[in-house]
């Protein structure tokens, strides 16, 4: 069992930056492929950017790519989200998720573990 808890979040012009973290409890971090996931008012849970569990491959979404950064660093138990060039499209509560097993990364019924979500909000 692993449980995550994101920070980060916050308000934050448009063309601007923000890191999110997620923190994660239990000692087989390093056994779960990492997931962010964000939602939107009146919108559906969409994938925005995955990494292995050794880090080694990284995932987007379209809209993300070139933009955001995701990282992981198995000694802390932490996943990263480093967001720059924030547009205002970007506004949601974010979430982190963790899936043991073979992965699916960009699909969200596949991760196991859920965080509570942060929200980020892009003003124009």
């Amino acid at each position: 069992q692993v449980q995550l808890v994101e920070s980060g979040g916050g308000l934050v012009q448009a063309g601007g930056s923000l890191r999110l973290s997620c923190a994660a409890s239990g000692r087989t971090f390093s056994s779960y492929a990492m997931g962010w996931f964000r939602q939107a008012p009146g919108k559906e849970r969409e994938f925005v950017a995955a990494i292995s569990r050794n880090g080694g491959s990284t995932y987007y979404a379209d809209s993300v790519k070139g933009r955001f950064t995701i990282s992981r660093d198995n000694a802390k138990n932490t996943v990263y989200l480093q967001m720059n060039s924030l547009k205002s499209e970007d506004t949601a509560v974010y979430y982190c998720a963790a899936q043991s097993g073979f992965p699916h990364y960009r699909d969200y019924a596949w991760y196991d573990h859920w965080g509570q979500g942060t929200q980020v909000t892009v003003s124009s």
